[in-house]
């Protein structure tokens, strides 16, 4: 319960003025899990306003993604799970995870995922059936290009 309260309060929802009336409880929304201090976060952000796609915007630290989520943004994202730790970050380096990922199970780094929104690469952008995790310009445009908004 207070996991459901917490990622409730640290939600903000961004939507083009005039998409209001459309968007709001219209259709299913964008979660973007991001960080305030990160570049390709702010590029991702300006892509999907750009864009005119609306997206509901986690913070990744203070409301990471549970395990279940995660198993779940695994899954639909057709990825490794390696490419869902944050390999530059400094977290990543001062728990010596380079070391720790080829001996851990699945089960372990969704534990240590989901415990720490530090580790993980960042945005995940999700619509609960695609996936993209970090930003690139080209997959953007191919997964959330279509959720852009009528342009009136």
């Amino acid at each position: 319960m207070a996991q459901k309260q917490r990622n409730a309060e640290n939600r903000q929802m961004f939507f083009p003025n005039y998409l209001n009336i459309f968007y709001k409880g219209a259709c299913e929304l964008i979660s973007f899990y991001g960080y305030p201090g990160c570049g390709t976060c702010r590029k991702a952000e300006k892509w999907l306003k750009a864009h005119h796609v609306p997206y509901t915007y986690i913070h990744i630290v203070e409301a990471p993604p549970t395990k279940v989520e995660l198993k779940q943004y695994l899954d639909q994202s057709g990825l490794p799970i390696k490419k869902f730790f944050n390999t530059s970050g400094r977290r990543y380096r001062e728990l010596g995870m380079k070391d720790k990922l080829n001996d851990a199970s699945e089960d372990e780094l969704l534990n240590w995922l989901s415990s720490d929104g530090m580790l993980i690469k960042r945005p995940i952008t999700t619509d609960q059936e695609n996936v993209t995790v970090g930003f690139d310009d080209t997959k953007f445009a191919e997964v959330w290009g279509q959720k852009q908004s009528l342009g009136f």
